[in-house]
């Protein structure tokens, strides 16, 4: 009989959660307490936008990123909708532009300014107007620049181009009006030639964003989904939901037949939500329950049984929403391959957590980091409604690839924001809401810096991260500091061995030099 192993190898088999020290999170943030069933929070390289609760009105912070600490009382805000804002979306192709939607029926598209706020921002880019009831869901299109989606109370999807000069967008570009009751989720293929929702009818469809025609249509009674996610290229679709005993279930189901799910995955019988993220990267699935305080991890394959448990990260803080920074703003040097921003009303705190590969080596990991989806669109809006499909633009995020800069730090602070000094080593250059950076200062190398002054060594941080010396944490970490001063000990042992052999032969030497003199 052959013996086979009861584990499978792979890579991110030992993934960790690393969470911020209280000094790197956001104190003092007043979280929203809306009953919504969303994320409530947005990220990008730059800022991290959270919705908050207010007295009249909707409104939602934006906290440049290096802005750790606690939250001025009087911290500027954007406030213009009338009713409380359920969702926020920042566009991936501009880090200074975010979406919202409201339970004032409209979508406001926002720029942040480059100097950063000041005051109170009242005033929005463009008003869409469009939706009879409230809009609990906005999604920006993953390939084409200016096509926004969004969904309402009015059981109705739709589709905006804000490629226009008009301030206020009245009629959307396509209505898809196919759905029976609220829809619940989006989301998008890699191209973005699929849509994906699902209902409180309890139906899982995949439509033609374009068309508006439903193409694919689930209606399984053993599995009532509530969130829906695209699988990047398997050519599958994973849905959270709850299974006709009331547990909570995973179902992952084949984007050509829904008629039935391919695998499910039953996980406990708690209420929260299930909110599913994909790292088409790595192609590993995390999912997060709201009013959880852990965090799941799986690896995702083509082949049965399709989701493999890694394992979890786990807290005693439940979050009432969850952020997700972009793979081009994560720290490449310490092997974080995801990163989560935990909203934890209960201590009105947001607390990073981010997600390492234990390596020992200190050089770019090529096999964690393949080339991934940048911050260009492949689509004008137009040819994008003309019927046109690209794959997006893949860039590296190798440290001194020419395609993708580091991440980076902000240009400045308003005066009324105090904040932990800190050494910029970066200048950044902002045109159009597109980065480019220029390097300043570049590591001096051993040799050169011999006379270099201690006081006037620059660390580099990431969101308040020495990413040259980071803390050490957890165990593997323990270890690996462990390790590297074992090896340190070892090098000067030898190198120690080596003078004392040299001190030696030197010794001898004189010692025949001077025998030889007396000879003669």
């Amino acid at each position: 009989m052959s013996w086979n192993p009861r584990y499978r190898s792979s890579k991110f088999r030992h993934v960790f959660g690393k969470p911020a020290s209280k000094e790197n999170c956001y104190d003092s943030v007043p979280i929203t307490h809306s009953v919504q069933d969303n994320h409530f929070c947005a990220v990008n390289p730059y800022f991290i936008a959270v919705v908050t609760e207010c007295s009249c009105g909707g409104a939602f912070f934006v906290i440049p990123l290096n802005q750790t600490g606690k939250l001025d009382p009087h911290y500027p805000r954007v406030c213009g909708h009338k009713g409380n804002v359920l969702d926020i979306k920042w566009n991936p192709f501009n880090d200074f532009e975010i979406a919202s939607s409201s339970e004032d029926t409209t979508i406001k598209i926002w720029d942040i300014p480059k100097q950063l706020l000041t005051k109170n921002l009242t005033a929005c880019k463009k008003e869409l107007m469009g939706h009879t009831r409230r809009v609990g869901l906005v999604e920006w299109h993953p390939t084409a620049s200016n096509i926004l989606f969004s969904s309402g109370y009015d059981f109705k999807v739709m589709v905006w181009n804000l490629d226009t000069n008009e301030s206020v967008i009245v009629n959307p570009v396509r209505t898809i009006s196919c759905h029976q009751g609220a829809i619940l989720s989006m989301s998008f293929n890699t191209n973005g030639s699929l849509l994906a929702t699902t209902c409180k009818d309890r139906k899982i469809r995949i439509l033609d964003p374009r068309a508006g025609a439903v193409l694919q249509e689930a209606s399984c009674t053993g599995h009532r989904a509530n969130k829906v996610l695209f699988l990047g290229s398997l050519n599958k679709l994973l849905s959270t939901g709850t299974s006709r005993w009331n547990n909570r279930q995973l179902a992952v189901w084949d984007q050509d037949n829904l008629s039935q799910p391919v695998s499910e995955t039953d996980l406990d019988g708690s209420s929260g939500v299930l909110f599913p993220f994909y790292d088409a990267d790595t192609n590993m699935l995390y999912v997060v329950g709201k009013g959880d305080g852990n965090i799941r991890y799986y690896e995702v394959s083509a082949d049965k049984p399709h989701l493999s448990y890694l394992t979890e990260y786990c807290s005693r803080s439940p979050q009432k929403g969850i952020g997700v920074m972009p793979k081009r703003g994560l720290d490449v040097t310490s092997c974080e391959i995801f990163r989560f921003y935990k909203l934890i009303t209960t201590k009105g705190l947001i607390e990073p957590i981010s997600m390492i590969v234990p390596r020992r080596s200190e050089s770019y990991q090529e096999d964690i980091y393949p080339p991934t989806a940048g911050a260009r669109p492949s689509l004008t809006a137009q040819e994008w409604l003309r019927g046109m499909n690209k794959e997006p633009v893949m860039v590296s995020l190798r440290p001194c690839s020419e395609l993708l800069s580091p991440q980076p730090l902000l240009p400045g602070r308003p005066p009324s924001v105090s904040t932990a000094p800190s050494n910029q080593t970066e200048k950044v250059v902002v045109e159009d809401g597109r980065r480019t950076f220029l390097a300043l200062e570049e590591k001096v190398p051993r040799q050169a810096a011999a006379g270099h002054r201690p006081e006037e060594k620059t660390s580099r941080l990431t969101n308040g991260f020495d990413m040259e010396c980071p803390p050490p944490k957890t165990e593997n970490e323990l270890l690996q500091v462990f390790y590297r001063q074992q090896e340190e000990i070892r090098r000067l042992q030898e190198l120690l061995t080596q003078r004392e052999v040299q001190a030696k032969q030197l010794e001898l030497e004189v010692k025949n030099s001077r025998m030889s003199s007396e000879r003669f």
